[in-house]
C-alpha cells in the first residue's frame, strides 16, 4: 500500500491524504473536523462534461451545424464572452449558490482533477463505482444484470435509524438492477415506472402524465418525471438518504444534439435549485441536509463529444460538487499563487463520503476514511 499527502489549494486549510488500496485504486480523505448531518441527497448528471460545467457552452460544438441547430437561439441563451459568464448562463444555481456556499472540484484548467478509477468509462461501471466505492471489473456492459455488489444505499438501509428511509430515482431503466432493488430492499423508481403504493395527488397525476408523454428514447424517460417523483417522495416519505440520477445530458449527447444537451444541463441545474430551496424551507431537512453531486463519466472532445468509453479520450474526467453542512465553503477548488496543485478527487470516494456525512463508517473494499472528508 502506498500513500501521498498533497494539499487542497482552496480557501480553507485542510489536508487531503490520497492513498491506494492493494488493488491500486486511488482514494483520499481530509482531516477537517466535521460532525455528521441528518440527511444526504446524492445526485448524478449522466455524462455531463467538466468542460461545460466550468467553462459553459463549447464554441466548437456551438458553431458546428452537425451538432447544433437553431444556433442563434442557442447562442443568445448560452454564449457569453468569458468562460465565467458562460458557465453562469448555463448552470446559474451551481455558480450563484454552490460556488458561494459549497465546493466544486474538477476544473482541470486550474489544476483540479476529478477522475473515475474504472477502466470501462461508461454508465453501469461508473454507477457501481459511485454507489459501492470500488471497481468491479466483471461489470463490462450496461446490460440489465442485478448488481452482485452491495451499494452504500443497501448498506445504509440496514443501519439503525435508517431502515426504510433510503430511496432511489433514475431516468435510466437499468437502475433497479444497479441498486439491486429486489435484494437490497431499497425502492427504486426508474425508467418508465409509475409511483406505487399510497399515492399523493401529484404522484397520481404524474403517473397519468408520464403514460401519455413520449420519450425520445426507449430506455430513458424525461428527467422532469424523475425529478418530480423524487421530490414528492422527499415530501411524503421523508427519506434520510436519497439518490437521484438525471439522464438527459448523456442521451442528447449520444444523439449528437448539442442544443438539447445544453438545455438539459440548464434544466437539471434548475431541478437541483428547486430541491435545495424545498429542503431549506422544510423544518425537518433545513440546516442538516447535504447535497453531493457528480457524474458517472466524461466525454470526448469535438467530434468525439458524442461518445465515451475506453477509446474516447477525456471520458475518465469527472467533476464533484458539494453543498450543505459537513462540507467547507471552499468554492471552486484550484491552483492558487505559490500553492501546490490540489489533491485529485475520485469517483470511488462518493460512497464513503455519503456514509461519512451520515456519521457512519463505510468500509467496502476501500480504506477506512476514504471519503472526501474525515471526522
Amino acid at each position: 500500500m502506498t500513500s501521498r499527502i498533497p494539499l487542497f489549494a482552496v480557501l480553507v486549510s485542510f489536508l487531503a491524504a490520497c492513498s491506494s488500496t492493494d488493488e491500486q485504486v486511488p482514494a483520499a480523505s481530509g482531516t477537517m473536523d466535521v460532525g455528521p448531518v441528518e440527511n444526504v441527497i446524492l445526485i448524478t448528471l449522466d455524462g455531463l462534461r467538466w468542460e461545460e460545467l466550468f467553462t459553459g457552452a463549447d464554441a466548437w460544438l456551438l458553431n458546428n451545424d452537425d451538432y447544433t441547430n437553431n444556433r442563434d437561439e442557442v447562442a443568445a441563451r448560452f454564449w457569453r464572452d468569458t468562460p465565467e459568464a458562460r458557465r453562469e448562463a448555463l448552470m446559474p444555481f451551481f455558480w450563484s449558490v454552490i460556488a458561494e456556499e459549497g465546493t466544486l472540484w474538477g476544473n482541470r484548467h486550474i489544476g483540479s482533477v476529478g477522475a473515475v478509477t474504472n477502466k470501462q468509462v461508461f454508465s453501469y461501471p461508473g454507477y457501481n463505482e459511485i454507489l459501492t466505492g470500488f471497481v468491479d471489473e466483471a461489470i463490462d456492459s450496461n446490460d440489465k444484470i442485478a448488481n452482485r455488489n452491495e451499494t452504500v444505499m443497501e448498506w445504509v438501509n440496514k443501519q439503525e435509524g435508517f431502515e426504510g428511509r433510503v430511496a432511489a430515482f433514475g431516468s435510466w431503466d437499468v437502475f433497479p438492477y444497479i441498486v439491486n432493488e429486489e435484494r437490497s430492499g431499497v425502492p427504486v423508481n426508474a425508467g418508465f415506472e409509475s409511483a406505487e403504493g399510497d399515492l399523493t395527488e401529484k404522484e397520481a397525476w404524474l403517473n397519468e402524465l408520464q403514460a401519455q408523454t413520449p420519450s425520445p428514447w426507449t430506455s430513458v424517460r424525461l428527467d422532469v418525471f424523475t425529478h418530480h417523483y423524487a421530490l414528492e417522495t422527499l415530501k411524503s416519505e421523508r427519506p434520510r438518504l436519497m439518490y437521484i440520477s438525471y439522464g438527459e445530458t448523456d442521451d442528447f449527447a449520444h444523439n449528437g444534439d448539442y442544443r438539447h444537451y445544453l438545455h438539459a444541463a440548464y434544466r437539471t441545474d434548475a431541478f437541483i435549485r428547486d430541491l435545495w430551496a424545498w429542503v431549506q424551507s422544510d423544518a425537518e431537512y433545513a440546516g442538516n441536509t447535504a447535497f453531493l453531486i457528480t457524474t458517472d463519466h466524461g466525454r470526448g472532445e469535438q467530434d468525439r463529444w458524442v461518445g465515451h468509453g475506453i477509446d474516447w479520450e477525456g471520458s475518465e474526467a469527472i467533476w464533484v460538487a458539494a453543498l450543505g453542512p459537513g462540507f467547507p465553503h471552499a468554492g471552486e477548488v484550484g491552483n492558487s499563487v505559490n500553492q501546490e496543485a490540489p489533491s485529485p478527487v475520485y469517483q470511488n470516494q462518493m460512497a464513503a463520503t455519503v456514509a461519512h456525512l451520515l456519521g457512519l463508517d463505510y468500509n467496502n473494499r476501500v480504506p477506512i476514511g476514504a471519503s472526501l472528508l474525515e471526522r
